[in-house]
């Protein structure tokens, strides 16, 4: 049993000689309508105009066309749907021991300032270990600085809490 290849499907709308149905209704690339012409004198007033002829109501009798810069038509589409895109929101972690040095103290919160005002979520996590954990108020004064410190960015989502018997934690959302 042959298989007979089916040919690929074009995405976008047909330009040029791509268009085979005649007569179209043709509008000029100024918006001028030009009324309904057969396609051959259609494709040579684009031809003239150094334009190309593209059909933009296909399931129009008859189909709309229109002359215009294809290309730059494509590259215009493309800026907008670019644009369009939003930025998803991420949550991003910083997370110190409580004997943390005021200088990577700054470092971490530099780092946060960045992600907030990128409008990231940021989770401020100090993790203890060993006997660390005999010493949860430092723990909860250092992330209380860092939400005081963080406050001009970013609003506190949810405020320092003990999550587990190792980790204290707050949540900031950008303002």
């Amino acid at each position: 049993m042959a298989f007979e290849r089916q040919p690929q499907q074009q995405q976008g709308p047909r330009i040029n000689e791509q268009i085979r149905i005649s007569p179209l209704r043709v509008i000029d690339n100024d918006g001028k309508m030009l009324g309904v012409i057969p396609r051959d004198e259609a494709l040579s007033i684009a031809r003239q105009q150094d334009l190309d002829l593209v059909e933009v109501a296909s399931q129009e009798r008859p189909p709309v066309c229109r002359i215009m810069d294809f290309g730059k038509f494509k590259y215009e589409q493309n800026r907008k749907t670019r644009k369009a895109k939003t930025h998803q929101h991420q949550l991003k972690e910083i997370r110190v021991s409580p004997g943390v040095d005021k200088h990577d103290l700054e470092f971490k919160l530099k780092h946060a300032r960045e992600f907030l005002a990128h409008k990231d979520k940021v989770q401020i996590t100090v993790q203890f270990k060993g006997r660390q954990m005999a010493h949860m108020d430092t723990g909860l004064t250092l992330v209380k600085e860092m939400v005081d410190a963080l406050g001009d960015v970013g609003k506190v989502e949810r405020p320092p809490t003990r999550e587990g018997k190792n980790k204290i934690s707050a949540l900031l959302a950008p303002k």
